[in-house]
């Protein structure tokens, strides 16, 4: 792309909040789950969908907002799917229990595996690009090696589904948000992994009696937050014992039990999510002030995503089937 050219050699410049929408782009005919931007640099025009229509799309989504290729490989709604690394193949699962590897260019499937459950979660381990881990509607979330198609590891919890997967920096711990949340206890609602012994490291990491349906990793420092189903983000530390931020909540949005992600921008200052009603909040990392809110939808926005190359511009994408794109 020739927007991002210019960008490729220099450091990442502050992101301001976005004001102008570029594109609209709907394509999709049922909610869009999950979008996310292609990793690979010289390559990120290229924005990612899944959508419960039971397909995946790839889009131009910085010079002309159209949709490149459709991949029709599952027979229900997909529910997450990711890039690879090297930006070549596409890993997604859905509701039908099946997990495909699809080659970007050929639309054919590299690898497909049917599982036990109903997927929800997908992700690429950080430094080991040929492994990911799959959780869903199960109480088991499974390591995976591509090169052999195989599971090499299952991670055992006392839950029935896993919400969100987040790998810790450099990939040895891991956690899970999960729906454990009963009336008189909230253990279990996040738990720390470790990769290699599959052993629960912790699973009292947080109190509330809510469940987290996404968690985000801070590109600089060593915290995370966790969206809850209390209408506001927690802030925790990345490192054992992973202790909560009291001073620090982020509230003001509504999740109301949709997947609503939360990300920071890749400077690491803002913090934003999308909203059930539509709209997009902007924090300051630092305050946890609200600095503004875009009303970007009509219906629920379950993902508002800061372009990793060019400062503000921002993917989001709604319950109608919508992405559209700012600046």
């Amino acid at each position: 792309s020739e927007l991002i050219k210019p960008y490729l050699g220099s450091k990442y410049k502050s992101t301001e909040v976005p004001k102008s929408l570029i594109f609209c782009m709907s394509k999709h005919s049922g909610p869009v789950n999950e979008i996310q931007w292609c990793p690979v640099r010289e390559q990120s025009h290229m924005l990612l969908s899944a959508s419960m229509d039971r397909t995946i799309k790839v889009w131009d989504a910085v010079d002309t907002g159209c949709c490149l290729k459709t991949y029709s490989c599952h027979s229900c709604a997909v529910r997450a799917a990711r890039w690879s690394s090297c930006g070549r193949r596409i890993l997604s699962g859905g509701f039908d229990s099946t997990l495909h590897l699809t080659d970007v260019e050929t639309g054919k499937q590299i690898f497909s595996s049917k599982t036990e459950f109903r997927i929800s979660a997908l992700k690429f381990h950080p430094t080991e690009s040929n492994i990911f881990l799959c959780g869903g509607f199960s109480p088991e979330v499974k390591a995976w090696d591509i090169r052999t198609s195989k599971v090499l590891r299952v991670y055992k919890a006392a839950v029935q589904q896993t919400l969100d997967v987040l790998f810790l920096p450099e990939g040895r711990e891991f956690l899970t948000s999960t729906d454990a949340v009963s009336r008189d206890s909230a253990d279990r609602t996040i738990i720390a992994w470790d990769f290699q012994s599959a052993a629960k490291i912790s699973n009292q990491i947080f109190h509330e009696r809510y469940t987290c349906p996404s968690l985000s990793l801070h590109p600089k420092e060593s915290v995370f937050v966790a969206q809850t189903n209390g209408n506001y983000m927690a802030l925790f530390s990345a490192q054992r014992p992973y202790r909560i931020n009291k001073k620090k909540r982020y509230e003001g949005h509504k999740v109301e039990g949709f997947a609503v992600g939360c990300e920071f921008s890749p400077d690491g200052t803002l913090l934003v999510t999308g909203s059930s009603d539509g709209k997009v909040f902007f924090y300051n990392y630092h305050t946890s002030r609200i600095i503004r809110t875009l009303s970007a939808h009509k219906e629920a926005c379950v993902s508002a995503i800061f372009h990793p190359v060019l400062p503000s511009l921002l993917a989001t994408c709604d319950w109608a089937g919508e992405i559209k794109i700012w600046q």
